[in-house]
């Protein structure tokens, strides 16, 4: 007797499904037939700075979604997941398609937390999704053409992101030929790194004109914005790095989330709630292991991502995901250094962006020549 295939669709094409495309034949042969519901385009946060920067072109960081799915024989379906039926198995998709699962994995990103009303009239700039970022390298370079100077940038959030889109687009400035004009705002003093690292960060970005501000961004004004206080700070751009959160369609599932609003899954990758979702990446979080939305982890579960769909269709034992507790993160600060962390340790220079260029570029481009897209020189 024939054992029956199991469907499962991959929702997103994040790193960890990127990942699992790859040993789609060792799936087919466990039994499972996968489906991949992706945007056709995959774009890349480790190049994303730098394209912003101008220091790559936009297709350096952008990966044919569909070229890889066909690479190996995976369908491939150009939407999103908009909805999900639990109890009936089936999904709805962006492009009015109704699709049914025995299992569905979520790998779709996150986007940006967008405070109060700020995003409400389209004239913010969220670091996610990856694509609306890319497009302010195009803003900013049309006003400076159009102007003659930079125009009156305003980063708000003092994370990491903030940190390194502020550098990038002082690059982008200073790329054009003109200074800088641009304030980084955040709540409170910046605690992500060794107050060492911050100082030097921090003088650094001074240098080239980058100013931080303390306070919290709370409305738009004409050609400024407020913060909470009542100040107002000249600003022709406004770019949200406030924080990131899981897509809508995550919190849609009606499964526990954790406070950041990702989904809880166990170390396994799937919910305990209902065992025929798993997630991966920025949407999702281990009970009991929480980690930042990071490339690294995504990429870090897909081997256990592929070895737990496999066992759907082989009933072999579930392998478990431990992320690491320390990772290495390099941020890009656009003038040809790079600031590199893991745990405690540091190093600030151009060695650290050297690496960096290295492990980005080594994963993208690997993805590229194994699908078999050519970039024109």
């Amino acid at each position: 007797m024939t054992r029956a295939r199991v469907r499962v669709v991959l929702a997103g094409a994040g790193h960890a499904h990127l990942k699992v495309l790859q040993r789609a034949g060792e799936l087919r042969a466990a039994g499972v037939e996968l489906i991949l519901v992706a945007p056709a385009t995959f774009h890349y946060s480790g190049l994303a700075s730098a394209v912003l920067s101008g220091a790559l072109p936009a297709e350096r960081a952008g990966l044919d979604v569909a070229a890889l799915a066909a690479r190996f024989a995976v369908p491939h379906i150009p939407a999103e997941v908009t909805g999900v039926d639990r109890a009936a198995r089936r999904l709805r998709l962006s492009d009015g398609q109704d699709l049914g699962y025995d299992a569905v994995s979520f790998n779709v990103g996150s986007i940006t937390q967008v405070p109060g009303k700020l995003g409400d009239d389209g004239a913010a700039w969220p670091v996610k999704p990856l694509a609306r970022l890319l497009a302010l390298r195009g803003e900013v370079e049309a006003h400076i053409g159009g102007q003659g100077k930079s125009p009156g940038i305003v980063v708000a959030g003092g994370g990491p992101t903030g940190f390194e889109v502020a550098a990038a687009l002082a690059s982008l400035s200073e790329r054009n030929g003109v200074r800088p004009d641009l304030r980084l705002v955040h709540r409170s003093g910046p605690d992500w790194a060794p107050p060492r690292v911050l100082a030097r960060l921090i003088s650094a970005l001074a240098s080239r004109g980058v100013a931080l501000t303390e306070g919290e961004v709370s409305g738009r004004g004409p050609g400024t914005c407020v913060l909470s206080d009542g100040r107002a700070l000249p600003c022709d751009l406004l770019v949200l790095a406030t924080g990131l959160r899981a897509p809508p369609v995550i919190a849609a599932l009606g499964l526990p989330l954790s406070t950041d609003g990702r989904l809880e899954v166990d170390p396994t990758l799937r919910t305990a709630a209902d065992p025929a979702i798993f997630a991966v990446g920025d949407c999702a979080v281990i009970t009991g292991a929480p980690r930042p939305p990071a490339g690294v982890f995504g990429v870090g579960a897909a081997p256990t991502l592929a070895h737990n769909l496999a066992a759907l269709g082989t009933g072999a034992r579930l392998a478990t995901y431990a992320p690491q507790a320390r990772w290495l993160a390099i941020l890009d600060l656009g003038d040809g250094t790079g600031l590199a962390m893991r745990g405690r340790l540091w190093s600030l220079g151009r060695g650290a962006l050297i690496l960096k260029r290295r492990l980005d570029l080594g994963f993208i481009d690997g993805l590229r020549a194994t699908s078999g897209e050519m970039l024109e020189d």
